[in-house]
């Protein structure tokens, strides 16, 4: 294995010729040195100056030259701008072009600090991009651009008071074939149409099991790096090749798709360290989870004997994208190339990473998976943009195109600015009559073509009738402009950004007098962002709790969907647990923050006027303080059951998956114990440090809530726990913590305990924690525990009382908002409802 990387060095030398030979021949082929005085070889490219080229305000620019220390030749010069600078390219033919940047901070000339927004006219590229925030040297894009016109325009636009830069620019043509109109969309699976209007930007391209690819030897002058330091398991792939004039070609393919190579080298199954050998190969990559993803994934069967033999699954993320795949059927031989396209919405399941996985089928006879190559292309957005929320229209005008037919569009023109006039007039009459009857604000105005108005329905406890009242007489704390808005976020710099979600975006703001915000930014264009913003402020109107998220207030200015709350200086639980390298959390803190979402349920379920369902508790919903006091947090997929004797809400289905409640997605019936199922997947999270799924191990493994209840089961849970936690956990609080939690995630919600009870046993958990010694609880207050979970047999000692009034006490005294508590538990819990 180890030759392996001369072999392919070798034979790659020999095939760049081959490639080259048969390059395909662009259109539009504008290669361009920025700030260079001289053609400048690149991987066997010539790169020209672009004061050749259609270049606007290069008054305003100076050329810029770098010493050895650029990383490669095209770094070496920079064009940097102090005003926002146009370069226009003559479009030959029509279609999809390649645009690729490349931005490179000369030394001396203080570019790191430097913020840019680079547009064209229908696409935001890139919006107040820094290398102040990038992990990088040097950065390269590759845009696919649809261009429908005899021209395009690309604008650099200096940020914040900065300037502008850029060393290279390419914009070539591309095979219409290349990027299709229509591929399968995931999660449901459906056609996804229109895709080849939309921009798309290159976040990943690699070739399984072979050498790096580049310019040379791909005849549209791709980049395909290798796939190893994605794999989520290196044992669990090893690499195969055969010669690329092995690779037969079919009628409805050619090379532009991939270059041989890419076919001619795979992954296939290694060794994973599993009992039975069954696995998936799995490659993870972060992502922008607010963005959709455009997915292609090449196949050729290099591996297989004899047709009908290699029989195998493709997964994205959760989702099965192809199931039973025989390549050989499908392509109709060995060694012949295919390839299939996907459009995946990470943003349904909030993960910023997106996984790629192939894996044996059930029925195959012959235990295989094969991988050849993948490429993974963000999709622009609603706005348009590859980069941010904001479109084209709001960053900046671009210049008057070519115009062939001037005097005609000069009347159209004319006579559509004077009916624009009137339009605009009777609007602005009829909006000032409307203004003068209406009180309040109006909520989202036309955003979505109708009216809105926002109300909660609250429910009398007496008649049991229900009453609209206006949003503007509920508690819902003040009204933020939008100028205010923007002030504390410095215009949503993206250095703020704490997070991403289904709504939105939250930004980290900071008031005049130095109070700190978290500030979440709806999606304009997204229906389910328009329900979440209604929900999160219904609940969040009539909730106080010191254990749940404040909502500050609002702002409904320019069709904007803006929540402010108060800002959680440590984030959500999850990043304290895995995938960042924040210090690991103690057992006791671990063990505190478990009882302090808690209580935010319990008080949810029956602290409020209405019994409230969660319905995403989850690891991210749960936010910690400066002081890593937990709170609940994400109101948008909440439910009230409107009546007080009611069990369950009939719904759809909602949440997130691993945190579903299995009864819930069964018979679609909401309870308060669909919470407490959820809270039970947090709690082995918390324990294990791991995701509620994980699709890249075996299968008994991938769900938590199964995998944890056999160790469980077994009563040695302390070997699947955090290594962190190794030595500082007290036995008998870990037994009464994972009985808890197999509580909580019995199968039929009936079997589970209500989140009082699950609050009891979390903080007697702590209480046996904190201790010297076990305690021993009185008989007379052993039913508020869960049934079935036996307490500990100790010795009793004298200040056994005095312990018991500690696991009341145990939590902060600033409750005294809290609303009462079920009277089972009054012995133990706060009367105002910790």
């Amino acid at each position: 294995m180890s030759c392996m990387p001369l072999i392919l060095a070798v034979a790659v030398s020999i095939f760049f010729t081959r490639d080259s030979n048969a390059a395909f021949a662009p259109a539009d082929n504008y290669l361009l040195a920025c700030g260079s005085s001289q053609n400048v070889t690149y991987i066997s490219q010539t790169y020209v100056p672009d004061s050749l080229h259609s270049l606007q305000s290069k008054e305003n620019s100076i050329a810029a030259t770098a010493n050895s220390s650029a990383p490669f030749s095209i770094y070496q010069f920079a064009r940097i701008f102090h005003s926002t600078a146009f370069y226009t390219f003559d479009i030959k033919q029509e279609g999809h072009h390649w645009v690729r940047l490349y931005f490179y901070p000369l030394p001396g000339h203080n570019l790191t600090s430097a913020s840019m927004t680079v547009v064209t006219e229908n696409f935001v590229l890139l919006n107040n991009f820094s290398f102040k925030r990038y992990n990088g040297s040097y950065l390269f894009k590759e845009y696919v651009i649809n261009v429908n016109s005899d021209s395009l325009i690309l604008a650099l636009i200096p940020s914040n008071n900065s300037v502008a830069f850029i060393n290279a620019i390419e914009v070539v043509s591309v095979p219409d074939e290349l990027i299709p109109d229509q591929a399968v969309a995931l999660s449901p699976v459906a056609p996804f149409n229109g895709l080849s209007g939309l921009a798309l930007e290159t976040v990943y391209r690699l070739n399984m099991g072979g050498p790096h690819l580049t310019a040379l030897n791909d005849t549209l002058g791709r980049t395909w790096e290798n796939d190893v330091k994605y794999l989520y398991i290196n044992s669990s792939a090893a690499n195969v090749s055969i010669s690329p004039s092995s690779i037969k070609y079919p009628a409805t393919m050619t090379p532009e798709i991939a270059p041989h190579w890419v076919y001619a080298t795979a992954e296939t199954m290694g060794h994973a360290n599993t009992a039975n050998g069954n696995f998936n190969i799995t490659w993870v990559f972060p992502v922008d989870p607010t963005f959709m993803y455009f997915i292609r994934v090449h196949f050729c069967d290099i591996v297989s004997a004899s047709l009908n033999r290699l029989l195998f699954n493709l997964y994205v993320n959760d989702d099965t994208a192809l199931l039973d795949l025989d390549l050989s059927n499908l392509a109709g031989n060995l060694g012949v190339p295919l390839y299939k396209d996907f459009v995946s919405n990470i943003s349904l399941g909030n993960s910023s990473v997106l996984t790629v996985s192939v894996g044996p089928d059930k029925r195959a006879h012959w235990i295989n998976a094969i991988m050849n190559g993948l490429e993974i292309m963000k999709i622009s957005n609603d706005a348009r943009s590859l980069s941010g929320v904001q479109p084209v229209e709001t960053l900046l005008v671009l210049p008057h195109k070519k115009n062939k037919i001037g005097i005609i569009l000069g009347f159209a023109l004319g006579a559509s600015a004077v009916l624009s006039l009137i339009v605009l007039g009777c609007c602005c009459f009829i909006a000032r009559r409307l203004k003068t009857s209406n009180q309040g604000h109006s909520w989202m105005p036309s955003l979505y073509g109708n009216s809105l108005t926002l109300t909660k329905t609250t429910l009398s406890r007496k008649s049991g009738t229900a009453s609209c009242i206006s949003l503007a007489s509920t508690n819902v704390g003040r009204f933020f402009s939008f100028q205010e808005i923007m002030d504390a976020t410095n215009k949503f710099d993206e250095s703020l950004l704490l997070g991403v979600g289904g709504f939105g975006r939250v930004y980290k703001g900071t008031m005049e007098d130095g109070t700190k915000l978290a500030v979440k930014r709806g999606n304009t264009g997204s229906e389910q962002g328009l329900a979440e913003f209604q929900t999160e402020i219904e609940m969040l109107s009539k909730l106080r709790h010191r254990h749940l998220v404040s909502l500050i207030g609002y702002c409904d200015e320019r069709s904007e969907m803006i929540l402010v709350y108060e800002y959680m200086a440590n984030g959500p639980l999850r990043s304290h647990l895995y995938g960042t390298d924040l210090p690991p959390l103690s057992w006791k803190q671990r063990l505190k923050i478990c009882i302090g979402a808690a209580r935010g349920l319990h008080y949810l379920h029956t602290g409020a006027a209405q019994s409230i369902i969660h319905r995403d508790v989850k690891t991210t919903n749960i936010l910690l303080d400066e002081n890593f006091v937990a709170k609940v947090a994400d109101f948008g997929l909440s439910k009230a059951i409107p009546a007080l004797d009611q069990t369950h809400v009939s719904t759809a289905v909602k949440g997130s998956f691993g945190y579903l409640d299995p009864e819930y997605f069964r018979r679609q019936q909401l309870t308060e114990k669909s919470d407490v199922y959820s809270f039970g997947v947090v709690l082995m999270e918390v324990l294990c440090t791991r995701p509620a799924l994980n699709p890249v191990l075996p299968c008994e493994q991938v769900n938590i809530a199964e995998w944890a209840m056999i160790w469980q089961k077994k009563g040695v849970l302390d070997q699947i726990m955090d290594p962190n936690l190794e030595g500082q956990v007290n036995p008998d609080s870990l037994k009464k913590f994972g009985e808890t939690a197999e509580k909580c995630l019995a199968e039929y919600g009936v079997d589970r305990p209500s989140m009082g009870n699950v609050l009891c046993n979390l903080e007697y958990a702590l209480q046996l924690e904190e201790a010297s010694s076990p305690l021993i609880e009185p008989e007379d207050i052993s039913t508020n525990h869960i049934p079935g979970i036996p307490l500990t047999p100790v010795e009793p000692f004298d200040n056994s009382v005095s312990n018991i009034q500690g696991i009341v006490n145990s939590g902060t005294d600033d409750d005294a908002g809290d609303a009462a508590t079920s009277s089972v538990f009054s012995q133990l819990v706060n009367p105002r409802g910790r």
